[in-house]
Parts: structure tokens; C-alpha cells; sequence
């Protein structure tokens, strides 16, 4: 059993608020540096679907970006196996970039009936490193609104794509739940469905724009992100907008990420569920 301390630890070191440094010397300082180092990522206990798998066809796209921080973006595309077009899906990564887990996502999207891109946001800065630690560095040192720009412009090309049907979706993981919100704020109509996992909310007169429907899940144990649904909430209920919000109970910041201790087996199931049962209830060709 990890010491909610360490967590917490964690949960500062991840968002860029530490460094591995002093999120281990802390540890350490508590008598549980071994707790620390066990939630370190473990990518190759983390894959779900194989990139081999016959289910799916995945390749690596670029697409022009403008306004964003390269004017180029470069993403992982994953499509069902099956011929024909299907309804598309832009998965949003955390604050470090494309990594294995985020790969892992998109082909479960896929494998699910969906054409799904991960664009990587530190493409302008050569791609994800191949370590977390190094690419949260690296998205630090992006300009924040292109690298927005760059998740917008990934979205609009991937409701455009020859194998789209033009209906859109988007989830996102911690920074890229952030994201998730903030796409539904400014795409309207052209986004149908949203799903944002443990992201930072839009202040109120950004949501009263979405035109989406929302599917929003928190952690349990994550008060800087969960504290912020009373007022999105409110925000939402005024606006008139479809939702529904769940909070996992027992569960930390990153609870479906499968690389870490973090991760909560039932609840990441759950979500998962809920998710993929959100996109086909709202993304099906009419």
C-alpha cells in the first residue's frame, strides 16, 4: 500500500511543480523511497493493444498547423481494421508529450470502431523523447496557446480525413482533459462528444459556449482538479449543456493510466466503458 503522501508527492512532481529530485529526496525524508520509485512509469506493463494487432492499421501522420508552435504537427493515427469510414476520435496526451500509454489509447479507440489520432505536441521540438521526465521539460517550453492551436488544428484534420465521417469526439488525460474542455469551448458544433479524464476546467463563460456532450471523469483523491466541479458544474447547468460527471472513488490523479501504481484496474475499466458507450451513443452515423 502506497502513503497518500507519497501520491501527493507524486502528483506535484508530475504536474512540473518538483523535480525527480526533490520528489525522491522527499520520499526519502518520509522513509519511503522505494514507495516513490515503484510509481515511476513502466510503459512495456502498460500496452493493451498490440500495434501488430489485426483489428487495427496505425501509422504516423503530419498535418499543417497553423498558428501553432511549428506551423507542422505530427500524430499517431490508428483506423479499424474494417473498410469504409468511421466516426473519429483525437486523443489528447499529458503534459510530456505522445508517450506508449497515449499510443495504447488510441488503439483501444480503434479496436472500438473509431479512427483515432494522438497528435504529439512537442513535434515542434522533435517528438516525445522516449522518458517522461524529459518530456515534461520539453512541453514546458512550449508556448501554451499554440500548443493548443496544435490540438485544434489536429482535431478539424481529423474530422476532415478521407476515413472520417465527420463526426467528432475528443478525450484527453490530465493536461490533455484540460485540453479536452477547452476544445468543446471553441469548436461548437463541429465537436459532438467529449470525455475529458481529471482536467483542469474552463471558467464559466467558456463553457456557457459548449455545444458538446460531456462526459467527465475525476479522481477521487485529486482535490486541485475535482475542487474545480462545483463551479463548472453550475456553469454547465446554466448553459443548458448535456452532461454527466463522475467521481472515482479511492482513486488518484492519473487513475487510468496503467503504467503507474496510480492506476485503479475497476474504475480505469469503468471510465473506459462509459467512454467508448458516450462516443457511440453520440458520434453514430445518423
Amino acid at each position: 500500500m502506497i502513503d497518500q503522501q507519497v501520491f501527493d508527492l507524486y502528483d506535484e512532481y508530475c504536474h512540473g511543480r518538483i523535480d525527480r529530485r526533490v520528489f525522491l529526496k522527499r520520499a526519502g525524508a518520509l522513509g519511503m523511497l522505494g514507495a516513490a520509485m515503484a510509481l515511476m512509469p513502466d510503459y512495456a506493463r502498460a500496452q493493451q493493444v498490440s500495434f501488430t494487432d489485426p483489428r487495427i492499421k496505425a501509422s504516423y501522420v503530419s498535418y499543417a498547423s497553423p498558428g501553432g508552435n511549428g506551423g507542422t504537427m505530427r500524430g499517431y493515427l490508428v483506423q479499424p481494421a474494417a473498410a469504409g469510414r468511421h466516426p473519429a476520435v483525437l486523443v489528447v496526451h499529458e503534459n510530456r508529450g505522445l508517450n506508449p500509454y497515449i499510443e495504447d489509447v488510441a488503439r483501444r479507440a480503434a479496436v472500438a470502431g473509431f479512427l483515432a489520432l494522438a497528435p504529439d505536441g512537442l513535434a515542434p521540438l522533435g517528438g516525445y523523447p522516449g522518458n517522461d521526465d524529459e518530456g515534461r521539460e520539453m512541453q514546458a517550453k512550449l508556448d501554451p496557446a499554440k500548443l493548443r492551436a496544435d490540438m485544434l488544428n489536429g482535431a478539424t484534420w481529423l474530422k476532415s480525413h478521407e476515413l472520417s465521417t465527420g463526426k467528432l469526439g475528443v478525450t484527453g488525460f490530465c493536461w490533455g482533459g484540460g485540453t479536452s474542455n477547452y476544445l468543446a469551448t471553441v469548436m461548437g458544433s463541429d465537436l459532438l462528444a467529449a470525455a475529458p479524464f481529471y482536467g483542469a476546467a474552463p471558467d464559466a463563460a467558456a463553457a456557457a459556449k459548449i455545444k458538446a456532450a460531456m462526459l467527465i471523469h475525476y479522481a477521487e483523491n485529486d482535490p486541485r482538479v475535482t475542487g474545480m466541479w462545483p463551479a463548472y458544474e453550475a456553469a454547465l447547468k446554466s448553459a443548458g449543456v448535456s452532461f454527466e460527471a463522475y467521481v472515482y472513488p479511492g482513486t488518484q490523479h492519473g487513475f487510468h493510466n496503467d503504467s503507474t501504481p496510480r492506476y485503479k484496474p475497476e474504475a480505469a475499466k469503468l471510465a473506459w466503458e462509459r467512454t467508448i458507450a458516450h462516443f457511440r451513443r453520440h458520434l453514430a452515423q445518423a
